[in-house]
This record gives C-alpha cells, sequence and structure tokens, in this order.
C-alpha cells in the first residue's frame, strides 16, 4: 500500500536488521516506525527531511510489518531552532514529550497541529522559552481528556477559595477540603494562587497561538513546571524524560 502523508521526525531508533530507522509522527497514521532508503547525510531533498524540526512529506509503502519511506521532501525547516541551545532543548524536550503521549497509530491530526504551532513560535521567539513549554503540555494533556479541572474544587465541587492543586484527584481544591486531608492523601498538593491558576486558566482557554505574546514570571514558571511534571508522572505516568534535566537549569527562562 503507498500513501503520502505528512509528518515531523520524533527521533532515530535502532537499527533493526540493519536498516536505519526514524520514529515519524505522521498526520494520516499517528506515530509510526518507518525505515529509511537513500541517504541521510548531505543536502538533498530527502537527508534534510529526516532531519529533527523538520515538516515534511513522505511518500510511504506500507510492509507486511513496518512502513518504508520510498521519498520525502520539506514543507518547512525550522532552523532556527537548532541556533540556540536553551531553545534547542526545550524543542527537544517537547518531541520527546510527544512522543511519550502518542499511542503507535493512532492519528491525532490536532496534536500534529500543535506541534507545528509551537515550532512557529519557539522559532520566533527570544527569551523565555518555558512558557511556550507548558503551554504545550497543558494544552497536549487536555487534548488527551486530561485537563485539569480549575474552575471548582474537585472534592465537593465548591467554587470559593480555591487555593490548592491536589494532583491525584486532578485539579483545583478549596480550603476547607484541604484542611480535611490526612495521611497519604496529604501528598502531591500544591498551593494554588492567582498567579499561578490564571495562567493555567489561560493557557487552556486559548489556542497556543494566542500564548506567543505572553511570559511567565521565572519564579511562577517554576511553580508551574513542579506542578506539571507531578501531574503527568501521575495521570499519564510519564516520570522522566531525559531533555528535562537540561530545562531545569531553564526554568525561568
Amino acid at each position: 500500500m503507498n500513501a503520502e502523508t505528512e509528518g515531523v521526525v520524533l527521533k532515530h531508533i535502532k537499527a533493526v536488521n540493519g536498516r536505519k530507522m526514524i520514529l515519524l509522527f505522521s498526520k494520516k497514521y499517528g506515530k509510526i516506525s518507518a525505515a529509511t532508503g537513500g541517504s541521510e547525510k548531505g543536502k538533498n531533498r530527502f537527508a534534510l527531511a529526516l532531519k529533527p524540526f523538520t515538516h515534511g512529506r513522505y511518500d510511504l509503502f506500507k510492509g507486511r510489518d513496518i512502513f518504508n519511506i520510498n521519498s520525502a521532501e520539506v514543507i518547512k525547516a525550522y532552523y532556527k531552532i537548532g541556533e540556540d541551545v536553551e531553545k534547542y532543548m526545550c524543542a527537544s524536550f517537547i518531541l520527546e514529550f510527544t512522543e511519550r503521549i502518542l499511542p503507535e497509530n493512532m492519528p491525532s491530526v490536532e496534536l500534529f497541529r500543535l506541534l507545528l504551532d509551537f515550532f512557529d513560535l519557539i522559532e520566533a521567539r527570544k527569551k523565555k522559552y518555558a512558557t511556550l513549554v507548558i503551554a504545550y503540555q497543558l494544552k497536549a494533556i487536555q487534548l488527551m481528556g486530561l485537563a485539569p479541572e480549575l474552575l471548582c474544587c474537585v472534592r465537593c465541587g465548591a467554587k470559593e477559595d480555591l487555593a490548592f492543586f491536589d494532583v491525584k484527584q486532578g485539579g483545583a481544591i478549596c480550603v476547607g477540603c484541604r484542611n480535611n486531608i490526612t495521611g497519604s492523601d496529604d501528598e502531591l498538593i500544591y498551593i494554588l494562587n492567582s498567579d499561578i491558576i490564571n495562567p493555567l486558566l489561560y493557557f487552556l482557554g486559548n489556542n497556543l497561538k494566542s500564548v506567543g505574546h505572553l511570559a511567565l514570571d521565572d519564579t511562577i514558571s517554576t511553580e508551574i513546571q513542579d506542578i506539571i511534571r507531578e501531574y503527568r508522572a501521575y495521570h499519564l505516568c510519564i516520570k522522566e524524560i531525559k531533555s528535562e534535566d537540561f530545562l531545569k537549569k531553564y526554568q525561568g527562562g
């Protein structure tokens, strides 16, 4: 079966039987493993389409077990991402995060578009990349149907005095419920103030492109990233992402 699809290379993976393989986030088929043909080096159209941070068009042949890439060409190359180390590592983190949340062979057009929007924004951005990283993760989690509840207490439904965030329960909790929590349920609860909840509500209520002009305060950025880290670990079982150690050094940037 031959097919054409847009896609983004998530990573190069270990060769199988000597064949060169990539993990491709394709618009039509979702996350797929694909064997590459031709040279991946140099500056020909095929080689450029297999580089990180490139939106490409791929001509695929579906074999019995895997896809094969017959040809490929670049739609847009986000080469400026690689010109800044911090920007590059933030974008690498997003690719790794996206790969971790994507199931095999399941299309997700909305997430595909979200990833391209992220590339557009971070390539043009001059500083405060962590704001985009936070917003992307929240929007991706939202697309998966796992967005946190922030408008009412997840324990009693109250809409007032939402002063804490309960990771295990998946959202905000009021002061009264917080005071009644003891034992092991007391874990993974964070203070929730307006400086934290307002950005979260904005990110979840607007498209990613609207975040382009926003920049979080360094301290708030760090606090929100800590919450998201625990949230995705608990609800998505994504505890460690290799490139995250680097991001921790730039949590305010």
